[in-house]
């Protein structure tokens, strides 16, 4: 059944998903409370210091994040959300963001970003808590 599986549920949000397409993020692993997705760094991604646009990083992590947030089949939002950069990024670096449940209640759920380059490198750490609305996605 579509409704217990966490990659049904989440291939049929990302279908709709134009910017995190537009980011070219790919989707990797999906289970429940985790998701997993990479995305190639674009030269229309960079600022004018030459190193990547926070809000590329920040939407990588929570587009992540609202996956593993939703693969429940509840609809979830986010509540709050914060963002670490800890080393630069740059334009034709891989980016991957691993979303894990530290926190899975009936109302709301925390969940820990790490977003990685291609020589696992630790670039960013986002943290977010989402509200469960109780509607299913499917």
């Amino acid at each position: 059944m579509q409704e217990n599986n966490p990659a049904a549920i989440i291939e049929h949000v990302f279908a709709k998903d134009a910017f995190s397409q537009w980011l070219g993020i790919e989707l990797l692993d999906i289970k429940e409370g985790y998701s997993k997705i990479k995305m190639t760094v674009r030269n229309e991604m960079m600022n004018g210091l030459n190193v990547v646009h926070g809000g590329i990083a920040f939407s990588l992590a929570d587009s992540a994040f609202a996956f593993a947030c939703n693969s429940r089949n509840n609809l979830s939002l986010a509540l709050e959300t914060s963002v670490s950069f800890l080393k630069p990024v740059f334009a034709g670096d891989v980016l991957i963001a691993e979303a894990k449940e530290i926190r899975n209640g009936k109302n709301t759920g925390v969940y820990l970003v790490e977003v990685t380059n291609q020589h696992e490198n630790l670039v960013a750490l986002f943290k977010g808590t989402c509200y469960r609305t109780g509607k299913p996605l499917l």
